[in-house]
């Protein structure tokens, strides 16, 4: 099992930058394929990135592909998502989640971060 904690969020001018973490309790974390998703007020939850076990393979989401930036460090424990150029659109709470079995069944969940971004 594994515990995931979000940090980083905040409010930030169109155009801005943040850099949200994913801190990981347990041993086990470089086992693990770790997924950012977001939902807005209103709206269905949404991918926005995950990463392999190694960091090797990165995935992203048609809206923030060439914007946003995912990698990890293992050592760490902790998972990153730089997130350039942000729009009033990017306004969401941002999870990270893990999934032990590379299925993209995400069975842990953190408790999220806000980002708002302003016009």
């Amino acid at each position: 099992q594994v515990q995931l904690v979000e940090s980083g969020g905040g409010l930030v001018q169109a155009g801005g930058s943040l850099r949200l973490s994913c801190a990981a309790s347990g041993r086990t974390f470089s086992s693990y394929v770790i997924g950012w998703f977001r939902q807005a007020p209103g709206k269905e939850r949404e991918f926005v990135s995950a990463i392999s076990r190694s960091g090797n393979t990165k995935n992203y989401g048609f809206s923030v592909k060439g914007r946003f930036t995912i990698s990890r460090d293992n050592a760490k424990n902790t998972v990153y998502l730089q997130m350039n150029s942000l729009k009033p659109e990017d306004t969401a709470v941002y999870y990270c989640a893990a999934d032990d079995a590379g299925t993209s069944v995400y069975d842990y969940w953190g408790q999220g971060t806000q980002v708002t971004v302003s016009s």
